[in-house]
This record gives structure tokens, C-alpha cells and sequence, in this order.
């Protein structure tokens, strides 16, 4: 029995099943008249993927094809980023206040934004404290109805990343993620969940994470100072960071106190430029070696979002102390070199 043609005619029935599932979509960019023969790109909001790419013309880019599922997507006009939209089959236009609307769940969006955008306006216009925390719970409130009740859904996605997920720690991240777990396939949702998790990974009770810097040929690593029979406090800083340097007051009296006794202080410099730092180091008189130019390396390592961050590691690499800074540090540190 000759089979080919079967398995012919089964492949051509799916193709033809596949595209009668695909729907149209039309979206419509107005721009202005510097815009005009830029490249725009229509991406995936979630992945970062590049969806379909023109030129404008016109004064306008605009985007067609198919599309199987509704997803979110954003326009980017060289490298300028526009609002995020649902990608949907139908015409989709963006208004003068840069709304996008014309099909179904663009519509709800654009509908639920009004309504926060009066939500903020009185917020700001608030004479009282009191009121203010009003009017902040009812835009949590309505936040978190729009996402439950879009919770099978790609605008519920949308909601749930303009909420505080970014801000959650691991746990809590987790648990929300129990109670909407369509949004953990998100590749955005993944990556918020694995620098949530970054931290939980070096928190007070865990072993130093090791990295290494290279800057002027000579390469640093952080088990260079750390894990090597003494107490090391490692301050994550940079030149230009205010409360960076004020906390240096505290360091030196800390460094001062302890340097005799088994302590050690460590500066990394982050997000900062190496002369810039090399200039601060001088300015302020810090007596401790410092690994200049470390950049992202450690902050991504450590799930570090926000400096000064100074840990306090003890002789064998254990994380002691975290986050802390003033009186709460010297706390800590006056706690450890007590045992």
C-alpha cells in the first residue's frame, strides 16, 4: 500500500486547519515628520522578539500579517520605545495621547488606564497623607481585580507586570504565582523570578558567591579578600551615589574599631566609571583596597538593585550580615566581632 499520498494530503489538511486558526492584524503608528523612512519594529513585549519590521512612511508604520493568540507587544523606532499593546487580530491605531485601541482587549486596556490615570491625578492632588493612602489602596484594589479577572488571559499578564512583581522577593513572588500560573510561562515573569532569586541565593547563611574583575590587566577575584580566616565587610558602591558615601563615615569607624581585630573592610565599585572612581577613593581617604570597575558583575551575582550594599562576611565566606547601613550595621558587626 502506497502511503505517500496520504501523508501528503494529512500534512496539506494541517497547513490548511493551521492558517484558517491564524486571524489578520493591522496595527497603525502615527509619527511625526522626523520618524519618516526610520526602521520600526513591531516585538514581543514578553520574549523581546522581532515580530515584523518597516519603514515609516508616510508619517505612519504600519504592521500586518496574522497572528494565532493575542500577545503583548510593543513598537520600538530606533531604539525609542513606545507603550506596550495587546497584539490581536483587527485594526489596532495608536491615539494622539498615545493610547492604542480598536479591537477588543486594546479597548479594555485603554479603558483601565483612564480610570488609574484619575486614580493618580487625585492622588497628587491630595492635601493630606491620609488621603493619599486612600487613593493608593484603591489603585492596588483595582489592579488586582483587573489582573484576577484577566487571570486567563494576556491582559491579566500585562497587569500582573505593571503591579510590584518586580519588586517581591522569591517567596512572595512564588506565592502570587500559585494563584496565577499561566503568568509563570511568561519569559519576563521567569526572569523577574530568577533575580528575585538571586538574592534569596546570597542571603544571611549562605556561602559568598565568587566572581572576578578585570580592570588595567590585573584580574580580582572576591575570594581574593573573602573566606580567608577574617571577618570582611564589602561595601558595593559607586563615586556619584550620595548615600554611598555617606556611609563611608560609618566604614571608617567601623574599619577603625575592628582593623586590629580580625576585620577587614572591601570596597567594589559598580555602574561607575573607573577614573570617577579612582578619584573618589582619593578624595575621601579610603584606606582599604577596593575592586575598581566591577560593574554588573557582582550586582547581577548578588541581586543587588540598589546601592550601597554592604555585606558582612565571616571568616569562612558565610554571609553574616546584609543591606544593612548606620547604627544597624555597627550592630551587626559589634554582634559578629563579639563571638
Amino acid at each position: 500500500m502506497n502511503l505517500k499520498p496520504i501523508a501528503l494530503a494529512a500534512v496539506a489538511s494541517l497547513a490548511t486547519a493551521a492558517s484558517l486558526m491564524a486571524e489578520p492584524y493591522r496595527v497603525i503608528v502615527p509619527l511625526g515628520d522626523d520618524d519618516e523612512g526610520a526602521m520600526a519594529r513591531l516585538v514581543n513585549y514578553d520574549t523581546g522578539a522581532t515580530i515584523d519590521s518597516v519603514l515609516v512612511s508616510e508619517g505612519a508604520a504600519v504592521f500586518t500579517g496574522d497572528i494565532d493568540e493575542p500577545v503583548l507587544a510593543r513598537v520600538l523606532i530606533e531604539g525609542t520605545r513606545l507603550p506596550g499593546f495587546i497584539l490581536e487580530s483587527g485594526t489596532i491605531a495608536r491615539s494622539k495621547e498615545g493610547e492604542f485601541f480598536g479591537t477588543m482587549l486594546n479597548d479594555q486596556m485603554r479603558a483601565f488606564s483612564q480610570e488609574m490615570q484619575t486614580l493618580v491625578y487625585a492622588f497628587n492632588q491630595a492635601s493630606s497623607e491620609e488621603a493619599k493612602q486612600q487613593i493608593y489602596g484603591k489603585y492596588n484594589a483595582a489592579l488586582d481585580s483587573a489582573t484576577r479577572e484577566n487571570a486567563d488571559n494576556v491582559l491579566g499578564l500585562f497587569y500582573f507586570l505593571q503591579g510590584d512583581a518586580a519588586q517581591l522577593d522569591a517567596p512572595a513572588l512564588r506565592k502570587e504565582l500559585e494563584k496565577y500560573p499561566d503568568f509563570a510561562k511568561s519569559q519576563r515573569v521567569q526572569s523577574i523570578l530568577a533575580n528575585a532569586e538571586k538574592p534569596e541565593a546570597t542571603s544571611v547563611g549562605k556561602k559568598f558567591v565568587d566572581f572576578e574583575v578585570t580592570h588595567d590587566g590585573k584580574t580580582e577575584r572576591l575570594s581574593d579578600y573573602v573566606g580567608k580566616g577574617r571577618y570582611t565587610l564589602v561595601d558595593f558602591w559607586a563615586s556619584w551615589c550620595g548615600p554611598c558615601i555617606r556611609q563611608t563615615a560609618v566604614l571608617k569607624d567601623i574599619y577603625n574599631k575592628y582593623k586590629d581585630k580580625g576585620l577587614d573592610v572591601l570596597g567594589v565599585a559598580v555602574w561607575d566609571k573607573p577614573e570617577d572612581t579612582k578619584r573618589a577613593i582619593e578624595q575621601h581617604e579610603l584606606p582599604w583596597p577596593c575592586i575598581i570597575d566591577a560593574q554588573t558583575i557582582p550586582t547581577e551575582l548578588y541581586g543587588i538593585s540598589g546601592i550601597p550594599c554592604i555585606i558582612l562576611f565571616g571568616p569562612d565566606g558565610t554571609i553574616i550580615s546584609r543591606d544593612k547601613q548606620d547604627d544597624d550595621l555597627r550592630a551587626d558587626v559589634d554582634a559578629a566581632m563579639a563571638r
